[in-house]
This record gives structure tokens, C-alpha cells and sequence, in this order.
């Protein structure tokens, strides 16, 4: 298990950017389950919407994109560098994310070359998937 401040530790992230608050499994290279407590003070939420709070999707698939980061930069060969998104494919949104939920995310990465991967990811809130997507990473 990882918490915020080793996750700080692999990817350049900050609040209020840095959508993990834990790692919970992690396979180095191979596969990382990561959760995000979803919170009222979550900044994006005053706009997102003021009358029904509903995490972006687009910051689920980074959230996702960050915990993949996380499960590729662990590796001795990438530590002290950079994942950047490639491409998003294949992103499905199922169920809303408010707050109050804890988001669970898994990503496996099924491909790694020396200078990109990809990797598939899910997000839940408890046994519900709320969204998928591929994620293409290029690493620098």
C-alpha cells in the first residue's frame, strides 16, 4: 500500500490536480488498483454543477491515467521520469461520481515499450463500474 506522499514520490502531481489519495495493490509495470475519496471540497465542483456535484469524466480518465503513471514509473527504469497521455480510446462513462463516493481505480497495463504503454483502465464505486477507457502513454 502507498499513500499520498509516496504517490507524490513517482508522479509530478499536486493538489488540486492529483486525483489518488492511495494505492491500495500495485504490480510494478503490471497492474495498480488506486482509490480517490470524492469529496464536497473537491475545487471543481463549484462549477460542476452547483445545483448536482458530479466529478468530470474527463477527471476520471486522469485519475486513471495517474494511478497507470504510478503503476509505470515505479519501475527502476522509468523512476524520476514523466507519463503523458497518448491517447484515449474507447472511454465509456456508465454512472455519475458525487461526492461522498470513494472511486476505485484499476488500471492494467497490457503493453510496455521502452517509450510508451498502454494500458486499460476501470473505475467503480463499490461493485459499479462508472467508467473505462484505454490510455496510451508516452514516457519522458
Amino acid at each position: 500500500m502507498m499513500d499520498i506522499k509516496e504517490i507524490m514520490d513517482i508522479i509530478p502531481h499536486r493538489h488540486p490536480f492529483l486525483l489518488i489519495d492511495r494505492v491500495l495493490e500495485i504490480e510494478e509495470g503490471k497492474k495498480i488498483t488506486a482509490i480517490k475519496n470524492v469529496t464536497m471540497n473537491e475545487p471543481f465542483f463549484q462549477g460542476h454543477f452547483p445545483n448536482e456535484p458530479v466529478m468530470p469524466g474527463v477527471l476520471i480518465i486522469e485519475a486513471m491515467a495517474q494511478a497507470g503513471a504510478v503503476a509505470i514509473l515505479k519501475l527502476d527504469e522509468y523512476k524520476k521520469k514523466t507519463a503523458y497521455f497518448g491517447a484515449i480510446n474507447n472511454a465509456k462513462f456508465k454512472a455519475k461520481v458525487v461526492p461522498g463516493d470513494t472511486l476505485r481505480i484499476e488500471v492494467e497495463i497490457v503493453k510496455l515499450k521502452k517509450a510508451a504503454g498502454m494500458g486499460k483502465g476501470i473505475a467503480y464505486v463499490g461493485d459499479k463500474k462508472v467508467c473505462e477507457a484505454e490510455l496510451t502513454f508516452m514516457i519522458g
